[in-house]
């Protein structure tokens, strides 16, 4: 198996958990895997009145460190401008939170930490 072929397991397989848990604390699932050109935001849900945008990363160990950590200020950026883009395609202007859920473990024996409010967009 390529090293692409397994990273892209490995995410759709951190979405799926990500997506299971959220729906079962009653957040509505809006989309999965949204793209906007060369950018992707993993989930998109609504809390209540709130569109959240949803970055998710797993890791098999902290060895390199939480895999909250990876949600870099670059990749803070990148979901920053994904956000404005879906925002132009609705109605109405929601209020926009960043969560990110952090998986660690292997199958079978997932951590999952849900971060809410990981980042806010400088104004």
């Amino acid at each position: 198996m390529s090293a692409d072929k397994n990273k892209t397991e490995i995410g759709e397989k951190g979405e799926k958990l990500a997506a299971e848990f959220l729906a079962g604390k009653g957040y509505n699932i809006v989309a999965l895997n949204w793209h906007y050109k060369h950018k992707e935001i993993d989930i998109l849900v609504y809390d209540g009145d709130w569109l959240v945008v949803v970055e998710v990363k797993l890791r098999s160990s902290d060895y390199y460190g939480d895999p909250s950590e990876f949600v870099t200020l670059r990749k803070q950026r990148y979901l920053i401008e994904a956000a404005e883009a879906y925002l132009d395609t609705i109605p109405g202007a929601p209020e926009v939170r960043f969560d990110v859920i952090s998986i660690l473990g292997t199958e079978g024996n997932y951590k999952i930490e849900h971060i809410p409010d990981a980042f806010t967009p400088n104004p």
